[in-house]
C-alpha cells in the first residue's frame, strides 16, 4: 500500500527550502557587501596614502623655501653689516650697488617667503584630506569585523550596524575625494 502523504509534510520541506535558500542570500549579501566594502577600504587607503605623501612633499618645498629665505636674509645681512662698518671706517657712503642688493634681496625674500607659505597650505590641505580618509578606511575596517562578526553569530541586526559603519566610510570617502 502507498503511503499518504501528509500535507503537512509538503509544506514543511518547502519552509526548509526557503529557509536554506533565505540563509544562503542572506550569508551572499553579507559576503558581497564585506568584498565592496573592502574594495571601498582599499581605494580609500590607496588614496589616502597619496595624500600624506604630498603633504610630506609640500612640507618638504617649504623648508626648502623657508632654507633659501634665511640665505637671503643673511646675505642681505652681510652686505648691510659690511656697509655700515666700511662706511664708519672710511667715513665713505654706502655704495650704491650695496644698496641695489640688499634691496633686491628683500624683494626676492618676500616672494620666497609667499613661496613657502603656499607650500605649507597644500601641505595641510592634503594632510586634511589624508586625515578625512582615513577615518573612512577606519569605518570600512569596523564594518568588515561587524560583518564577520554577524556572519558567524547569524545575527542580522549586527550586520545592519555593519552597513550602517560602512555608510559613514563611504561619506568619508567622499567628502575626502570630492570636497
Amino acid at each position: 500500500m502507498e503511503e499518504m502523504e501528509v500535507p503537512t509534510e509538503h509544506l514543511q520541506e518547502h519552509i526548509n527550502e526557503h529557509a536554506k535558500e533565505s540563509k544562503e542570500r542572506w550569508s551572499l549579501y553579507v559576503a558581497l557587501s564585506t568584498a565592496f566594502m573592502a574594495v571601498f577600504a582599499a581605494v580609500g587607503g590607496l588614496v589616502a596614502g597619496h595624500h600624506a605623501n604630498e603633504a610630506l612633499i609640500e612640507e618638504i618645498r617649504s623648508s626648502n623655501q623657508w632654507a633659501y629665505y634665511q640665505s637671503k636674509s643673511i646675505k642681505s645681512e652681510i652686505v648691510q653689516s659690511s656697509d655700515s662698518i666700511i662706511s664708519k671706517l672710511s667715513g665713505h657712503p654706502v655704495p650704491a650697488e650695496d644698496i641695489k642688493k640688499a634691496e633686491r634681496y628683500e624683494k626676492e625674500k618676500e616672494g620666497i617667503r609667499q613661496e613657502a607659505e603656499a607650500a605649507e597650505k597644500r601641505s595641510e590641505q592634503h594632510l586634511n584630506i589624508h586625515n578625512t580618509l582615513a577615518r573612512g578606511v577606519t569605518l570600512f575596517q569596523i564594518a568588515i569585523a561587524m560583518a564577520a562578526i554577524a556572519i558567524l553569530t547569524k545575527r542580522r541586526f549586527i550586520w545592519t550596524i555593519s552597513i550602517l559603519f560602512a555608510a559613514g566610510g563611504l561619506l568619508f570617502l567622499v567628502i575626502g575625494t570630492f570636497f
